[in-house]
């Protein structure tokens, strides 16, 4: 499971070292291979051990290419998708195109949701939690039944 958030840095080469906690399940997990892609919905990017993308790409497959919204998140993630190998110091090299995306530029946030990494900018991941803040705080009454049960 994947979670928690954490601070880290890029270097010149565009590698991010993924926090010593992880490495050791992430190793087991899925021999230290990833697979970066866009967040389709959010200025970040996804990281997915290749395990869990393989299981996300069986339902891209699954889509119809001729339907125009499939299609084209069919062509957003796949198309954007980078399979990444961690190095031996727990590196990860990030694609320039998925960098400039996310606007990653030195200081970064990782953030687990349980079966995939969410790779943000760290001044757009503080944007988007003061902005989801404010927003569950003005609609909780407003929830999903699914919400409306779930208890912490």
């Amino acid at each position: 499971m994947l979670r928690g958030v954490s601070a880290i840095s890029l270097d010149v080469k565009g590698r991010v070292a993924l926090p010593k906690r992880y490495r050791e399940d992430l190793d087991a997990l899925c021999d230290g291979v990833f697979v970066c892609t866009i967040d389709h919905q959010l200025p970040c990017l996804l990281l997915y051990p290749l395990p869990e993308w393989e299981r996300i790409e069986a339902k891209l497959s699954r889509l119809s290419s001729l339907n125009p919204a499939e299609r084209r998140l069919q062509r957003l993630l796949l198309g954007h998708a980078f399979e990444c190998e961690m190095d031996g110091q727990g590196r990860i090299l990030i694609a320039p195109t998925l960098r400039d995306y996310a606007g990653l530029d030195g200081k970064a946030m990782l953030v687990g949701q349980l079966n995939k990494f969410e790779l943000w900018n760290s001044d757009k991941w503080q944007q988007q939690i003061d902005q989801d803040i404010q927003i569950q705080a003005e609609s909780a009454e407003a929830l999903s039944d699914r919400l409306s049960n779930f208890s912490l």
